[in-house]
Parts: C-alpha cells; sequence; structure tokens
C-alpha cells in the first residue's frame, strides 16, 4: 500500500517521532509505514486520517 505520510509530515515539519507521539505509537511504526513495509490497522489509519485533518483515501492508495 503506497501513503503521502512522509511528504504530509515534512509539510507540517514533523520528525517521525512527533508524529508518533500525536498517534501514540512508536517511532518505528512511522517509519515502516512510510517504508511500505507495515500497513496500518484500520484504527491507527483513521487516527492518523484525524491528526492531518485527511480522509484515510487522500492518505493511502493500494
Amino acid at each position: 500500500m503506497k501513503n503521502r505520510l512522509k511528504a504530509l509530515r515534512a509539510e507540517r515539519q514533523w520528525s517521525q517521532g512527533e508524529l508518533a507521539t500525536r498517534l501514540d505509537v512508536s517511532r518505528q511504526t512511522i517509519n515502516a509505514i512510510e517504508t511500505g513495509r507495515y500497513d496500518p490497522s484500520l484504527p491507527l489509519a483513521f487516527a492518523i486520517a484525524r491528526v492531518f485533518g485527511l480522509k484515510i483515501e487522500e492518505i493511502f492508495e493500494e
């Protein structure tokens, strides 16, 4: 699954650690999602969308 997480995070000048704190996950989880090694659970995908104020479909694509 492809995603825009790294670009969205960069636009806000957030580190992986800062985003991880906002989502209550580890920095390694953010890194794994950004590099495509891990697909987030549905609850985590919704949380990511909330943090960025976007729809899930605006962040993740097949």
